[in-house]
């Protein structure tokens, strides 16, 4: 009889993964910026960014109020390793008159007990941080801010809703600061169900959930930041407090509401609100279960149809009677006694049917409260991109432990709506006290941690006039290559390159081009084509150069690059061919003639011997001659700067510079023969190979070398050599990153203060993951899993960290390679005369292709340093190789002009 009467009330597992989806759907709509506001499910903020790691200390106090009583607490937390904790509280009444008064009246009396309670435990001349655990639904923008939305769980103040609770409190105690001493510094409202995760996340580092189930209901969960449309930004998570217990207020769970939860909402103090709550929470059970029975009793179904007082009586049967009726090992003794007690006067089948009921009813609370936790776990698991997850759901609540089967139901009916989530649950100790206490706590870690984190990266960022003093330096530098006397002792080399001109559109033929420059080495047939149909065809081969050739004999290098050509030939069918080539080789070379280049210094992790102060186009042809199997007309030897200058040329006559922002850093463009005091004549132009990645040689932007700068130059193959090169270019970046984190981790800020073996390891940072971890297309879930692959184990806010450290290097690195590029744009302006210039710089390079934000700053560091110059970057196709055969055909060009 009772489950026909009860018959709505048993849900199936159907209908459960029904509401699942329903109620993950509110999510969705609660997290949106256009659909909260019509949500009924307020998925409230909670700016609780970070869970306990452990290395939390103090002393704390925090203030409960939310339960039947207000609570003050002390809490201290030890940093002794052990991760242990001690709990001092003191329990208060919350009278009537003050839960249903005026909002001055409720927060003098929070002041007056919390003062109480200093006394008692000898803290009154103490400053002490202290958490508010205020468990009603709150609006905040800040941790330390909360605008109450409405009142729950009997509690009806006037004059606080809308209004700021923490500047109520904080006013409370002002006015008892001066008279009493006390000095307490309110730093965080909490939410009891953020206080429980809190606490179970201290014990835990898995738990990320936390659940109320007691007088009132609700749940929170770390949250994906860039799914959280209310608040600015995109990094990390965040702690979602839901307000579930407002689930179904617009109707979506009508279908599955009794006329017994109508008549319990009609008659509560907020009819049409909390209706989730009001079916699955122990404020409401009681009075639930009383609705039943009077129902059927009048029918004529228990105690003989004789309808007693209690019955008739709102409230009189509690929470505490269902849950002692439900203890099956008492038999019936227990729910014969309470019916007495209730002068309802049972038959044995009377005993039977009122447990069935109480059964049932605390069952559909069970099966619901599973069914939305487990949409949460369903949405943690999508959100980190995992087939199958381990969590915690930190757990508290009066139902929750005092129920004799509660537990043991919600944990069977959520393993097996989320069958591929594994879940723990943690019951909380104290999650409204301690747990204010734990927020408060990593509030205070993040804050400390914050200061040394922006202590570490503020060297990385230069303001406007440092920038510009770069500039000025750079362009002294400049002038001081250029100069006869000054040439010699200049760090900026400012190189003749004789390149004397850049394409015009007649060049034609077949060129050979070599790329020598990296870790790979390339050669390429060009065929130029000019006239209507003007076209470049490439053709082109990659070969790699083993480490032990790079740092072997000059003599082992070359012949190296000699069979790579030999095997080119062979595969394109043209060995016989004596065919015009241009070498780049992209080190800093003396060119005493376009085909004439002495090595100044290797670079880029080259150390062959017996190359530097060599012509290298000699050592090339010596290699030729050692082989003996083809002839080449070395026309050019060719520095891939002036290869992508060449490059864009082609297509742009207005580009008069090159850049590269790549594994290296430098600059060329056309200057004024007249300027350039180290070769004859005036005449014309030469394009200038500057080397400008020796900037600073001579210690003049020490200034804003960093500490990690200087470790990464000492440990370089070069130390003291290229130094702007270092700071500024793909090579060292991720290194400078490397050394930082090292740092970090050292101060215990990064990676639980654990250095891993990978981390000590020079060179594991590539400046590829730079690229990548920047990515703003890439979530925090990604960034892990690419530390992790550098055997990083991180947490989700170590990702952020180091995101951030990867940001500070790259930008300062875009803006000086900005700075010293508007030093060469103001020259090639004031060289020219004119008031405004119009000029393209072709761009090649890695870091400037790939990495998510370095092209953005570079230009805007030019616009802001050269406002005068009009700069349009264009991207240059292969400019090593095919600049290169372009080179060559404007030699040819000119030469046969020449000769003409």
């Amino acid at each position: 009889q009772v489950d026909r009467y009860l018959y709505h009330m048993r849900l199936s597992d159907d209908v459960l993964l029904d509401v699942m989806a329903r109620f993950q759907a509110e999510m969705v709509k609660g997290l949106g910026r256009d659909t909260n506001p019509t949500a009924t499910v307020k998925m409230l903020p909670s700016f609780v960014r970070s869970l306990p790691d452990g290395s939390e200390k103090g002393d704390f106090l925090a203030v409960d109020l939310g339960g039947s009583q207000f609570r003050a607490h002390q809490v201290k937390v030890f940093d002794d390793g052990k991760q242990s904790s001690q709990l001092e509280s003191k329990f208060y009444p919350t009278p009537k008159e003050v839960i249903q008064g005026n909002g001055a009246e409720l927060f003098d009396y929070i002041a007056d007990c919390l003062l109480d309670f200093m006394e008692t435990k000898n803290l009154k001349h103490k400053k002490l941080p202290l958490g508010f655990t205020f468990s009603f639904p709150c609006k905040q923008t800040k941790l330390e801010e909360g605008f109450l939305l409405g009142w729950t769980k009997h509690f009806k103040v006037r004059g606080v809703q809308d209004t700021d609770v923490v500047s109520s409190l904080r006013k409370a105690l002002q006015k008892h600061k001066a008279s009493f001493d006390i000095d307490v510094d309110v730093l965080a409202l909490v939410n009891d169900t953020v206080g429980t995760m809190m606490t179970c996340g201290y014990d835990d580092q898995r738990c990320e959930v936390g659940l109320i189930i007691g007088t009132g209901t609700n749940a929170c969960y770390m949250e994906e930041m860039r799914h959280i449309d209310l608040v600015e930004g995109d990094e990390g998570r965040m702690c979602i407090n839901t307000e579930w217990g407002a689930f179904g207020d617009d109707g979506a769970l009508d279908d599955l509401r009794t006329e017994f939860d109508r008549e319990l909402d009609l008659g509560s103090l907020n009819p049409g609100k909390q209706l989730f709550e009001k079916m699955i929470s122990s404020l409401y059970l009681g009075e639930l279960v009383r609705l039943i029975l009077l129902k059927m009793t009048k029918e004529g179904l228990l105690f003989n149809g004789k309808v007693s007082t209690a019955l008739l009586t709102k409230g009189k049967i509690e929470m505490k009677h269902v849950s002692a009726m439900e203890k099956y090992k008492e038999g019936l003794s227990n729910t014969k006694e309470i019916l007495t007690e209730l002068n309802l006067f049972p038959s044995e089948e009377d005993c039977i049917a009122v447990q069935h009921v109480c059964t049932i009813v605390s069952f559909r609370s069970a099966n619901l409260c599973a069914a939305a936790l487990a949409a949460i776990l369903t949405r943690l698991r999508e959100n980190k991109k995992l087939l199958r997850m381990r969590t915690t759901v930190g757990i508290d609540g009066g139902l929750y432990k005092t129920h004799p089967q509660y537990a043991k139901r919600l944990h069977k009916v959520v393993r097996r709506l989320v069958p591929n989530c594994d879940v723990r649950f943690l019951l909380s100790v104290s999650g409204s006290g301690k747990g204010a206490a734990m927020v408060t706590a990593v509030a205070y870690r993040l804050a400390a941690q914050r200061k040394q984190i922006d202590a570490a990266l503020a060297p990385f960022l230069l303001s406007p006039e440092t920038l510009r003093e770069v500039k000025n330096k750079m362009r002294t530098e400049l002038e001081y290559g250029l100069k006869r006397e000054t040439q010699a002792s200049a760090t900026v080399k400012m190189l003749p390159t004789y390149v004397c001109g850049t394409p015009d559109g007649t060049e034609k033929g077949k060129f050979l081009a070599l790329d020598l420059g990296g870790t790979n080495f390339r050669v390429l047939l060009v065929k130029i084509r000019s006239g209507r149909r003007r076209s470049v065809q490439m053709y082109n081969k990659i070969f790699a150069i083993p480490l032990e050739i790079m740092q072997g004999t000059g003599e082992e290098l070359f012949d190296h690059i000699v069979q790579c050509i030999a095997d080119f030939l062979e595969y394109m069918g043209i060995k016989g061919a004596r065919l015009p080539l241009g070498f780049t080789f992209s080190f800093p070379c003396r060119q005493a003639s376009i085909d004439k280049g002495t090595l100044v210094g290797w670079t880029k992790g080259f150390k062959a011997t017996d190359c530097e102060g060599e012509d290298v186009v000699d050592m090339l042809r010596e290699a030729i001659r050692r082989r003996n199997e083809f002839d080449l007309d070395i026309v050019a030897v060719v520095n891939d700067t002036v290869g992508t200058m060449m490059t864009c040329g082609y297509e742009d006559p207005n580009c008069e510079i090159g850049l590269i922002a790549g594994t290296g850093s430098n600059v060329c463009y056309m200057e004024d023969m007249k300027n350039i005091e180290i070769v004859e004549g005036n005449e014309g132009k030469m394009c200038i190979n500057t080397e400008w990645g020796g900037f600073g040689d001579n210690g003049c932007i020490d200034n804003i070398r960093t500490k990690y700068d200087k470790e990464v130059d000492e440990g370089s193959l070069n130390p003291g050599k290229q130094r702007y090169e270092k700071i500024a270019s793909g090579m060292y970046l991720g290194e400078i990153v490397r050394q930082i984190l090292i740092d970090l981790t050292k101060q215990g800020l990064l990676f639980r203060g654990q250095i891993s073996e990978s981390l000590r390891k020079r060179g594991i940072f590539e400046t590829k993951f730079l690229s990548q971890i920047e990515s703003d297309r890439l979530a925090l879930l990604q960034v892990r899993r690419i530390l992790q692959q550098l055997g990083l184990d991180s947490t989700c806010e170590d990702s952020i960290i180091v995101k951030e450290v990867c940001g500070a290097v790259s930008k300062r690195a875009a803006q000086l390679c900005g700075a010293g590029l508007a030093a060469i744009v103001e020259k090639k302006r004031e060289n020219q005369g004119v008031e405004h210039l119009q000029i393209t710089v072709g761009v090649d390079g890695t870091l400037y292709k790939l990495h998510p934000h370095f092209s953005r700053v570079l230009r805007e560091t030019v616009k802001e340093l050269a406002p005068r110059c009009d700069v349009n970057f264009m991207l240059s196709e292969d400019g090593s190789g095919k600049g290169a055969a372009l080179i060559t055909a404007v030699a040819k060009r000119l030469h046969n002009v020449g000769q003409k």
